[in-house]
């Protein structure tokens, strides 16, 4: 049977497909020589926050998903960010294979909220592997799992999901409002002869005195 490992070699933003995806690069080593006829692959992705500092600027756009600084200590913890699957062709020795995670930029969404929040650094990633081994050896074919305690890390750039998210949303972003309220914004800008929907959120937290 394979002894496989597994390395997350780089992270890069997809910039030309119909939507955002994040192209993770996977090495894949087997150490007993074994030749693997195919690997169906997944990966279970975690964001891990804790293990990263953050300066007073993302603190306080922090506390809509953590709460304030003195409860990190509860509430900073590993969130879901995505789970993907590959199929990995066969290989002797080791292979490097690209996992497409589409994204979403929807702040109701935990991980949109974290790295929106983030102005520099790292997004600390951890991959968790899992799925079914393929092999054939001089007995024939044989089959395995892939053992849970695989894991991997890589703390991906800040800037690549800016890069990713400005590619598909060039300086915007998304939010979601009841139907009720977005009747209302349209009224008040025809009211008010307001030409954008930014305009209109703008004076009214400039008449809230909430401006920027």
């Amino acid at each position: 049977m394979s002894e496989l490992s597994f390395e997350c070699l780089d992270i890069r933003p997809e910039l030309y497909g119909a939507g955002p995806v994040l192209r993770f690069r996977l090495r894949i080593a087997e150490h007993r020589a074994e030749r693997i006829h195919s690997i169906a692959l997944r990966c279970q992705i975690r964001i891990e926050p804790q293990r990263r500092e953050y300066d007073e600027h993302e603190t306080e756009l922090l506390g809509n998903l953590f709460g304030g600084r003195d409860r990190w200590r509860h509430t900073l913890r590993a969130m879901h960010f995505a789970t993907a699957s590959v199929l990995v062709p066969g290989f002797t020795g080791s292979t490097e294979v690209e996992l497409a995670v589409p994204c979403t930029y929807d702040m109701e969404v935990a991980s949109g909220k974290y790295f929106h929040s983030l102005r520099d650094g790292v997004v600390p990633f951890a991959l968790l592997f899992s799925g079914t081994v393929f092999g054939k050896g001089d007995n024939g074919f044989w089959v395995q799992q892939v053992p849970w305690h695989q894991e991997a890390s890589h703390a991906m750039p800040a800037k690549t999901w800016r890069e990713l998210m400005d590619a598909y949303f060039p300086h915007a972003t998304w939010i979601r409002l009841h139907r009720e309220t977005v009747d209302a914004l349209l009224r008040f800008k025809a009211a008010h002869a307001v030409p954008t929907w930014d305009a209109a959120v703008e004076t009214l937290l400039a008449k809230a005195g909430e401006a920027s």
